[in-house]
């Protein structure tokens, strides 16, 4: 099938839960993807951070072969001989004391919200059934019924309650709506560092500072969500050492496979985790011996390679690029490392239709929330193909 056939299939067999540009990808290596009629991109989205290290990075991909011919699962009915190496390996790269392996960031987000509430019963002496969760409004942790619960976007939540109660929302970044929002019954706060589906919103500095305070005074657990601003995305391995304060819980995702395969994880202190007891969670995936080779590859070469470093050093090249178009119609250039967004102006018309010009180009970059375009390439990125990149999104948005 040519790609207007492909694309007619998915119209006609596929729900319409998503709504992709009209480009039909059929290979990926480095920081470029072909279509079907053989036209090169620079892929500015990396699978929303999955696949920091690139498409098809050689090393994954031979630690995926590899264990597949090996053994690919076993649940967690029995052990298996990658999982203990996985424990090690992640914790020595991020401090944690817990590590609990999942597959999807929303089941991350869902196992987080679980362990939490179990330990302000347990723990804290929360009444059962009481327990509330701060969160922040613009948030995206996942689409789950839970987690729409708390979501501020329409789009998102209507239509789908009842809802799950326990969730109290305050405005991102304001310290002092957060402190007003915590009482006897908040067991944790559930927050991302950069708000990457709102349009890469970076809060005030020295919010998270007074937010870990807070935290801490009312033993409250802080959980940050890293699943797209964590593994070197931002230029550090977490966001959180941005601002130098380390989480309770952290939950990581995306990047952890290499865009391999499906691999999350949950990462905490041992109090928090330490209240879960056999039978109460689990995933027959969770922590299978292919997905534990595939992210213990995957971080292998995230460090060995350089490619937290090249983030930072790419991310502010590529900032003062974009912010030395001259254009009427950009309202704000932000971010922080390779995690970017250019604001548009309403009277642009939207971002949709800049992408379309940019894939045009051979640029891929995403539309979000109507005005915003988020760039996010691959970490291995080069001064050269910055430049490129820079040169196509002048010609769009240049006047």
């Amino acid at each position: 099938m040519n790609a207007t056939n492909l694309i007619d299939t998915e119209q006609r067999l596929g729900a319409h839960n998503y709504k992709p540009l009209d480009v039909v990808l059929t290979r990926g290596e480095g920081v470029y993807v072909w279509d079907t009629d053989g036209k090169r991109y620079l892929d500015c989205l990396s699978a929303y951070s999955a696949v920091n290290q690139g498409h098809c990075h050689p090393k994954i991909r031979e630690a995926m072969i590899e264990q597949s011919a090996r053994l690919t699962l076993t649940s967690r009915a029995f052990r298996n001989d990658q999982l203990a190496h996985f424990y090690e390996e992640v914790a020595a790269l991020t401090g944690s004391h817990k590590v609990l392996p999942m597959n999807s960031g929303a089941e991350a987000v869902e196992t987080a919200i679980k362990a939490v509430r179990k330990w302000g019963y347990e723990v804290k002496g929360v009444p059962e059934g009481k327990a509330e969760i701060i969160v922040c409004a613009d948030n995206f942790h996942g689409r789950t019924l839970s987690i729409i619960s708390f979501s501020t976007d329409p789009d998102a939540r209507a239509g789908f309650g009842p809802y799950t109660p326990g969730f109290r929302i305050v405005p991102f970044g304001d310290a002092d709506a957060f402190a007003a929002a915590i009482n006897e019954n908040t067991v944790a706060a559930l927050i991302e560092p950069i708000q990457g589906e709102a349009g890469v919103i970076i809060p005030p500095a020295g919010y998270f500072t007074r937010v870990r305070e807070l935290c801490t005074t009312n033993k409250v657990t802080l959980i940050l969500d890293e699943i797209q601003t964590g593994l070197g995305r931002t230029g550090k391995m977490l966001a959180e050492e941005h601002e130098g304060i380390e989480a309770d819980v952290t939950l990581i995702g995306k990047a952890l496979s290499g865009g391999f395969y499906p691999v999350s994880a949950v990462l905490s202190n041992s109090e928090v985790l330490g209240v879960l007891k056999p039978g109460q969670h689990g995933s027959t995936f969770g922590g299978n011996p292919l997905a534990c080779a595939v992210a213990r590859a995957a971080l292998r070469v995230l460090t060995e390679e350089g490619m937290i470093e090249n983030a930072a050093t790419m991310g502010e090249y590529f900032m003062d690029g974009l912010r030395s178009i001259r254009s009427n119609i950009v309202k704000d250039v932000r971010g922080r490392g390779l995690m970017m967004a250019v604001e548009l102006e309403p009277e642009a018309g939207g971002a949709r239709s800049y992408c379309y010009a940019l894939k045009d180009l051979g640029l891929l970059a995403k539309d979000t929330h109507e005005h915003t375009i988020r760039l996010a390439p691959p970490l291995i990125i080069t001064r050269a193909q910055v430049d490129w990149s820079v040169e196509q999104i002048a010609r769009v948005l240049g006047t």
